[in-house]
């Protein structure tokens, strides 16, 4: 997988909105109940207990978003003592959730800092010129619009799953497709694992679409260990998603500087003329 670290694209106006989402998706990680004994690498059983109790609160679950059945027990946040010892307890939620607006605070959940790093990477990398494009307000609600479009998706291909599915991928993903669109000859330099990082200035079709490819052949559990805890499937729906919303914009989108094909090292560096 290459690494993207920058792009060669510049925009006419600050991207106020990419900045904003970053920095809420931050905020709330810092903040999530559970998380600082966990980063540290000191999580207790009441920090998970807690933690499993916020996420079943405020995480979009498949099953309810299909079906819309709420369970009749879930996690209350304390730690108890059964017949096999310690655990969380469970009892009858003592909330209202909405499946429908857990999408919306699900989008703001991550499980790690390298799933929150990831994320936000990309996002600051093709959303800024994205947003550039469509304009603060409706960037904002085409990054809702695709993370809606990634969450139902892949609850529609796992309606009986009760796992919580949390993370600003889904949205960042239809982020992606649309720069796709609108910028396929972008150059982006990219970090390539060869014995060392390789730094390669790439076009984007190359590098966006080698990342669609690995997400939809991960959707399908191959070449993947861990394919039942990354919803793969959900970054293919929302970068699809992205995909057709931006599909319009690309008649009038200014065409970036094109790259001159796969250059790397001192080749790399732009050219200036005369």
């Amino acid at each position: 997988m290459v690494i993207p670290v920058h792009d060669v694209n510049p925009v006419r106006r600050t991207p106020w909105v990419t900045y904003a989402l970053i920095a809420a998706n931050v905020l709330v990680f810092l903040f999530m109940p559970g998380l600082a004994g966990s980063v540290a690498g000191e999580s207790s059983l009441a920090q998970s207990c807690h933690l499993h109790a916020f996420l079943e609160q405020y995480a979009a679950v498949p099953q309810e978003l299909i079906h819309h059945r709420m369970p009749q027990m879930v996690p209350t946040g304390e730690v108890g003592i059964g017949a096999h010892g310690a655990g969380c307890l469970v009892g009858p939620p003592s909330y209202d959730k909405s499946p429908a607006l857990s999408v919306f605070t699900a989008m703001f959940l991550h499980g790690s800092w390298l799933h929150l790093l990831g994320n936000m990477l990309f996002l600051l990398i093709f959303g800024n010129n994205v947003e550039d494009r469509m304009g603060h307000v409706r960037f904002a609600l085409f990054y809702v619009a695709c993370g809606y479009a990634a969450s139902y998706g892949f609850a529609l291909l796992n309606a009986g799953s009760s796992d919580p599915l949390i993370g600003a991928s889904g949205a960042i993903a239809g982020v992606l497709g649309a720069y796709l669109v609108l910028y396929p000859k972008a150059r982006v330099w990219v970090l390539v694992p060869f014995l060392v990082f390789l730094p390669l200035r790439l076009p984007a079709w190359l590098v966006l679409g080698f990342w669609f490819v690995l997400q939809a052949v991960y959707s399908s559990g191959e070449g993947v260990s861990d394919a039942g805890t990354v919803a793969y499937a959900a970054h293919v729906v929302g970068f699809l998603a992205g995909m057709l919303l931006a599909w319009p914009l690309k008649p009038g989108t200014p065409p970036p500087p094109e790259p001159r094909g796969l250059l790397f090292g001192r080749n790399a560096r732009p050219r200036q003329t005369w």
